[in-house]
């Protein structure tokens, strides 16, 4: 039941006021608090306030750069001999190379993916590249091909990391502890900063986003041999693996990046930067355009096709209107019909105009075209710019529309989410409703019916305790009747915040509130807004988020216009 209570907390911004046990626990960890408290403190009195400090002017990012380089993943550890893997339904005993990759598609067959052609042929592909060839002789055919030993074998291993004790978990925690301390952090011009993702990714199958026409290829390995790593000259350089060597040692202090590989499946290059609260991380996400053939068939505004729009003509009193429909970022399906004004319409008509459905709708465009003409008009400016604005524009005047610094502050959250849902739905942030969602939802409204019955016996209690005191008239009356008072008061209180709590929760559903917060709103605005109504800045950013945007909670004052 602790347990739960402690995850509920950390799904949710704020929950029901704490029963006894709850208090008694608080009591129990006041001076363990305090003391964290202090440490905090001392934490943020020796926090780098680097928004404060002059910026380089020929380009530089830093004078001097060490670090440990990454974390690489752990080699591969053979099955067991009891843990067969069948084909044909006869047991067969595979090379270290070719089990390591039929166990990454063992770990993923209770997944839709695994039924998947597209995905299932890419594997076979890429999996028979890893067999002897003796191997690749006998497995022909993936239906015959069966993992489900292998799959059990996984499902006891995560189960029985579920239940490990108390003892084995710290263990654990304190290697990664270890792991942080060691390769978390870099020095950067007399600083210790912390480094955001410093593991390199152990290999696996490839999902993508959507219907991508790469998933189930096999991501490989990532080697020292394979990694750049970037320092400054006069720093201890960071040592690879006994027996390896680096790729590269580069000493670019015009870049952010502490290390380097290229990726298999799409040639992309991955990068090991610091952590967003650093310095050289911007505050708001830069992006990056689309490669060609990195994801299903989606589309942004200067790959629109004839097919994702229709044109409905004005009817008396209507307005020109165009219906788009089509998959955007991340295969989210986008669809919307939208007045515009004559010269727009017309135009589009002209798009139109000896096209197929296939066609681009705006064929002499692209994003480099579209951005260097933004450019022309104001320096700095991008099509990106262009969403950070209308982010944050609409986020700042539904906050002015739905705020009221009468409300409680759970109310004044809800408002706050419902600002930040705006923001979501004009970006079009969709998700599906989680797996968890009625069930969560049965549980807060069983909460509910719990809180309304209690309240419904505190006021009979209240009731009762008025009669009494009109009859007695003594002080011990009068004292019965202020704490049953007290009672019903703080009852209404927590009934008040599961109902909005619930709301909250229903209409979050379907959007994705954590992608416009933490990339593309100005983080200033929401801060002032918290200084202007009095809300702990807690209940609208994570640890996480704070210290990412540590220099807006330091700079922005409660009258900040966007």
């Amino acid at each position: 039941a602790e347990h739960d209570k402690k995850a509920k907390k950390r799904k949710h911004e704020y929950e029901e006021d704490e029963d006894e046990e709850d208090v008694k626990h608080k009591k129990k960890t006041k001076d363990k608090k305090v003391a964290d408290g202090k440490k905090a403190k001392k934490e943020e009195e020796e926090k780098w306030k680097w928004w404060e400090e002059e910026r380089s002017t020929d380009g530089s990012k830093w004078r001097f750069l060490e670090h440990k380089g990454p974390v690489f993943a752990p080699p591969y550890e053979p099955l067991p001999g009891k843990v067969k893997f069948y084909y044909d339904g006869k047991p067969m005993k595979l090379s270290a190379p070719a089990e390591e990759v039929a166990t990454f598609f063992a770990k993923m067959l209770d997944h839709e993916y695994t039924t998947k052609d597209i995905f299932r042929k890419n594997f076979f592909k890429d999996w028979r590249k890893e067999m002897t060839s003796e191997e690749k002789s006998t497995i022909t055919d993936l239906n015959k091909c069966n993992f489900s030993e292998m799959s059990e074998y996984f499902k006891a291993q995560s189960e029985a990391r579920k239940q490990m004790s108390k003892e084995e978990k710290q263990k654990i925690k304190e290697e990664n502890e270890r792991l942080l301390q060691e390769y978390g952090f870099c020095i950067m011009d007399n600083h210790k900063e912390r480094i955001g993702n410093f593991r390199i990714e152990p290999p696996g199958l490839f999902r993508g986003r959507g219907d991508h026409p790469k998933m189930g290829m096999l991501k490989r390995r990532i080697r020292p041999e394979d990694i750049i790593i970037n320092c400054s000259k006069d720093s201890k350089h960071p040592k690879p693996p006994p027996g390896t060597k680096w790729k590269e040692v580069r000493h670019d202090n015009k870049v952010t990046w502490l290390a380097s590989w290229t990726e298999n499946i799409q040639g992309s290059i991955k990068y090991i930067m610091l952590n967003p609260s650093s310095r050289i991380k911007l505050a708001l996400r830069a992006g990056n355009e689309k490669e060609e053939g990195e994801t299903a068939d989606t589309v942004g505004c200067c790959s629109l096709r004839v097919e994702h729009i229709k044109l409905y003509p004005k009817m008396d009193e209507q307005e020109y209107v165009v219906e788009f429909d089509f998959l955007g970022k991340d295969s989210i399906r986008y669809y919307n019909k939208i007045p515009v004004e004559k010269r727009v319409f017309k135009n589009l008509q002209l798009f139109l105009e000896n096209k197929q459905p296939e066609d681009d709708l705006f064929d002499r465009l692209n994003t480099s075209i579209l951005n260097k003409h933004l450019q022309e008009l104001m320096d700095g400016l991008t099509a990106k710019v262009f969403r950070t604005y209308n982010a944050s524009i609409t986020l700042q005047q539904q906050l002015k529309e739905l705020s009221c610094s009468d409300d409680s502050v759970p109310a004044k959250i809800l408002s706050y989410n419902r600002a930040n849902r705006a923001v979501a739905i004009l970006c079009n942030h969709q998700r599906a409703p989680p797996k968890t969602f009625e069930k969560s939802m049965q549980n807060l409204q069983t909460k509910i019916d719990e809180k309304q019955n209690q309240l419904s016996a505190a006021r009979k209690q209240l009731k009762a305790a008025k009669a009494d005191h009109k009859a007695s008239h003594d002080e011990k009356s009068k004292k019965a009747v202020e704490v049953k008072r007290k009672a019903v008061q703080r009852i209404e209180e927590q009934l008040m915040k599961l109902q909005v709590q619930a709301t909250d929760r229903e209409e979050n559903k379907q959007i994705a509130l954590g992608t416009s917060k933490l990339n593309y709103l100005d983080p200033r605005i929401s801060v002032a807004w918290c200084k202007k109504y009095g809300v702990p800045i807690e209940k609208i950013y994570n640890k996480t988020q704070r210290e990412k945007f540590a220099w807006a909670i330091d700079m922005a004052e409660k009258d900040y216009e966007f």
